[in-house]
């Protein structure tokens, strides 16, 4: 089973071309699920487990993969099912996400799909604020279309870290924080779980926000602006976008944004839970303006000061 993720680091030209690659599975049902290869470190067979008293529900043990300790969720069980049956076919996808690992105890392991970002879809609206979906996609399976649906990790991770948006005293320049005051700054994110993360941080300073969920909503938000004849810069300060999105991801959208003279100038960050030394290489050939790992509020400030500083 780990051979089958042998060559994710082959993979990396997908992005920057509004591409993606999706790890399929299922949770001991028909339904299929998937996560993005990216964030994929290793898929084992699920070993066996040392129960940690005390921790979370989710958590059903501990793995010793070769010497580290992975704490294993129950994906089934966190995303509102019943929890899964080892009894069936168990599989751990072992992950890094902002900076951590985990592990997500899962049915069956599928396949790897490679896909555009055109062809995944935001949940329809009505499936309400408490889905644990970030998007959904079509796969032709025996001549039918089956439904796909992308798990939203972060939202997950959060019910079971307790993400802290305290700032830290030393971290806040008190020579420019009264200035942030009305100045705006856009998110960009299919999280709703990540975007309320650096709104809550980014809303003690003052800063108004703006959001879109994927990166062609937040591009036809700027076009838009600039087919009014507004400056760019007088409108937000600054843009934080994720990497994997809906329709348009964040590296297309800062390439579209680099290629339009009316607005080429938008201080971007690309801010994600995505890991690897090929996000930084993608921040530069794409021109993003700066690369934060996701989740770390003092680093989101840190930010926002350095370019509040450079328009002063």
């Amino acid at each position: 089973m780990a051979n089958i993720l042998d060559s994710v680091d082959q993979r990396t030209q997908l992005v920057g071309e509004n591409r993606l690659e999706l790890l399929i599975f299922q949770l001991n049902s028909s339904q299929l699920f998937a996560i993005n290869v990216f964030k994929v470190k290793e898929v084992v067979k699920l070993p066996r487990l040392n129960v940690l008293p005390g921790s979370h529900p989710n958590i059903t043990g501990v793995a010793n993969i070769r010497g580290q300790s992975i704490p294993v969720i129950d994906l089934r069980q966190a995303i509102g099912m019943r929890p899964v049956d080892t009894d069936g076919e168990s599989n751990m996808i072992i992950t890094e996400y902002n900076r951590s690992v985990q592990a997500f105890l899962v049915g069956q392991v599928m396949n790897i799909e490679n896909l555009t970002w055109r062809d995944i879809q935001p949940p329809p609206s009505q499936v309400g604020k408490n889905n644990y979906l970030t998007a959904l996609t079509k796969l032709q399976r025996d001549g039918v279309d089956r439904l796909v649906s992308i798990i939203d990790v972060e939202k997950v991770l959060a019910e079971i870290i307790d993400y802290d948006i305290q700032i830290s005293e030393e971290v806040l320049d008190n020579n420019i924080v009264n200035h942030f005051h009305g100045r705006k700054v856009l998110i960009v994110d299919d999280s709703s779980t990540a975007r309320a993360q650096i709104r809550d941080t980014l809303s003690q300073l003052g800063l108004q926000i703006i959001e879109a969920s994927d990166g062609l909503m937040a591009l036809n938000l700027l076009k838009s602006w600039c087919d009014e004849g507004k400056n760019i810069n007088d409108e937000i300060l600054m843009m934080f976008t994720d990497a994997e999105m809906p329709e348009m991801d964040g590296y297309k959208l800062t390439h579209e944004i680099r290629n339009d003279p009316r607005m080429n100038d938008i201080y971007i960050a690309l801010n994600t839970s995505l890991s690897g030394s090929f996000n930084e290489a993608m921040v530069k050939k794409v021109g993003c303006d700066r690369f934060i790992s996701k989740f770390q509020p003092d680093l989101l400030v840190e930010v926002v000061q350095d370019r509040l500083r450079a328009v002063l």
